[in-house]
């Protein structure tokens, strides 16, 4: 696994950044290209829930992986 790597985002009209290692990056912005939404309006949104005690970036890295494991109890 990659280290964390520090990218931009608007959130809002505001810019903020975020630490995410390279594979959390990749499986973001995969999601929000299967959703059909820009990447930013997807942070926003996971922005918007997240509980406030937890970062931007953690909470990012906890959409993917409940994304990821929704989608393997599914699977036939």
């Amino acid at each position: 696994m990659s280290r964390p790597i520090k990218r931009s985002l608007t959130l809002r009209g505001h810019r903020t950044s975020v630490s995410l290692e390279n594979e959390f990056w990749r499986a973001f912005r995969d999601i929000a290209e299967e959703k059909n939404i820009p990447i930013n309006a997807l942070a926003a949104q996971i922005d918007a829930e997240r509980d406030l005690e937890a970062g931007l970036a953690t909470a990012i890295r906890l959409y993917v992986l409940a994304h990821y494991r929704a989608r393997a109890s599914v699977a036939p």
